[in-house]
C-alpha cells in the first residue's frame, strides 16, 4: 500500500455516551479526514494506485454532488492530477464550493443522479487519460477503508465487543468487514443503521441468508426486486428515497460484493433501520455533547449511544463492561441551520400521539423507542 494520504484519525473515549449506556464507547473520528468523511480513505486510495499506473496525466472523473465528489476532488488536488465532477442541477451552492475550493472542475447537467452518470460515463469513453472513480462499490476503495480498523486495533489495544457504522452502498462496510478479517477480528459484531426510505441494505439482507423476508420478499412502494448472479444475492433496488438522511445514505442499492461478504462472515452483520427523528435527535444531542456537526447519514450511527434500551437489544449486557466503537464517518454537508431545523422538528413530532418511535431489526423485530425532548441537546 503506498504512502497514504488519509489521516491517522483519533479513537477518543466518549464520557457522556459510556454513562448514556453503561458501556465504554469509543468514537472515531473520520469526520476528521482532509474532505471531512471516511471516504478519503478509498477514494484517495483508489486515486494513487490509478495515478501509479496512469502518471501524471491521469483525470480523474467522478457522478458525485457528496461526500465522495469531495473525496476525489481533495485527493486529486493533493496528488496534482485533473479531477471532474459531475453533479445533477440544483445542487448547494455550498457543494459547489467545496468542490471548487478544491480545484476540480465541476459539470452540473441532469436532472437527476443516474443523468449525471451517464454523461460522466461517455466523458471517461471520450478520453484516455480519463477513469471513473467509484463512490463506493469498488474493491480497491474497501480496501483503503479497511485502515480504518487496523488503526482502531492499534489504538485500542483489544477486541471490542461491537463496531457500530452507518450503511448506504455499503463502502465503509466492506472496509470494515475487510479490516477486521486482516487484524483477527472476524468473530467481532458489526452493527449496521440506516435510515427507513433509504434502507436499501437492511431491505436487501433481510432477503438472504436466513433473513426472515427471504420467501415473501416484500419491498415497499418504489423498491425493486434485483437479483445479482456473480454473487447470488437479491437486492433491494431504490427508484426514489423519502428520507432527509439520502444525501450520504441515498444509495439505489448496496455494493452486491459487500452484501455476499456480510452474509458469509462468520461473526455476521445485524443490521437497523431508524426514523429520521432518532437520527436528528442523535445529530442535535452529539453537537451538544461533542461540539461536532456530523451529517444525518453518521448521526445514524449514534443513535444507539442516545438510547440506552435499544443500545442493549444491540449489545446485551454481560458481567464484565462493554467496550464499543462508533465509526463517526462525518459528512460535509451539515450546517448549524440543519441542527436548528431538526430540534424543531423533533419538538412538533412529540404533539403525534404516537409516543414511540420505531427501529426496525433484519431478525423481523421492531423495536419500540420512547419520544424524547431535545432541547439544545438535551
Amino acid at each position: 500500500m503506498p504512502e497514504p494520504l488519509w489521516r491517522r484519525t483519533p479513537l477518543i473515549h466518549s464520557t457522556t455516551l459510556s454513562k448514556n449506556t453503561n458501556a465504554s464507547v469509543y468514537l472515531k473520528l473520520e469526520n476528521l479526514q482532509p474532505s471531512y468523511s471516511f471516504k478519503y480513505r478509498g477514494i484517495s486510495y483508489f486515486i494513487q494506485k490509478a495515478k501509479e499506473t496512469r502518471g501524471e496525466e491521469l483525470h480523474c472523473i467522478i457522478a458525485s454532488g457528496g461526500n465522495a465528489g469531495v473525496a476525489a476532488a481533495c485527493a486529486a488536488r493533493r496528488l496534482g492530477v485533473k479531477c471532474t465532477v459531475f453533479i445533477p442541477e440544483g445542487v448547494a451552492q455550498s457543494t459547489l464550493a467545496i468542490l471548487k475550493q478544491e480545484g476540480a472542475e465541476v459539470v452540473v447537467i441532469g436532472r437527476f443522479y443516474a443523468e449525471s452518470l451517464g454523461v460522466a460515463e461517455q466523458a471517461v469513453e471520450a478520453d484516455p487519460n480519463a477513469i471513473m472513480v467509484p463512490a463506493y462499490d469498488d474493491p480497491v476503495v474497501w480496501e483503503g477503508h479497511s485502515s480504518i480498523i487496523v488503526e482502531i486495533q492499534d489504538q485500542l489495544q483489544k477486541k471490542p465487543d461491537a463496531i457500530f457504522c452507518s450503511v448506504g452502498g455499503g463502502g465503509l462496510l466492506g472496509g470494515i468487514i475487510l479490516g477486521c478479517k486482516e487484524v483477527g477480528w472476524d468473530d467481532v459484531p458489526i452493527v449496521t443503521l440506516e435510515t427507513v426510505g433509504s434502507d436499501c441494505f437492511y431491505r436487501s439482507i433481510t432477503m438472504n441468508g436466513s433473513g426472515f423476508n427471504k420467501e415473501s420478499k416484500v419491498l415497499p412502494s418504489g423498491v425493486e426486486l434485483l437479483h445479482n448472479a456473480e454473487h447470488d444475492v437479491d437486492m433491494a433496488h431504490f427508484k426514489g428515497f423519502s428520507s432527509r438522511a439520502s444525501g450520504s445514505l441515498g444509495a439505489s442499492q448496496p455494493a452486491a460484493g459487500v452484501l455476499r461478504m456480510a452474509l458469509d462472515r462468520p461473526g455476521g452483520i445485524r443490521s437497523y433501520s431508524v426514523q429520521d427523528e432518532l437520527s436528528m435527535g442523535s445529530l442535535v444531542k452529539f453537537a451538544n455533547d461533542h461540539k461536532m456537526l456530523v451529517e444525518l447519514a453518521c448521526s445514524t450511527t449514534l443513535v444507539p449511544a442516545y438510547h440506552p434500551t435499544l443500545f442493549n437489544q444491540m449489545v446485551p449486557p454481560t458481567s464484565k463492561m462493554r467496550c464499543v466503537v462508533f465509526i463517526v464517518c462525518g459528512g460535509f454537508k451539515v450546517s448549524t441551520l440543519d441542527v436548528m431545523e431538526f430540534q424543531k422538528i423533533i419538538e412538533e413530532d412529540l404533539e403525534n400521539p404516537e409516543s414511540c418511535w420505531q427501529v426496525q431489526c433484519d431478525d423481523g423485530v421492531l423495536y419500540e423507542v420512547p419520544k424524547q425532548i431535545v432541547v439544545n441537546g438535551k
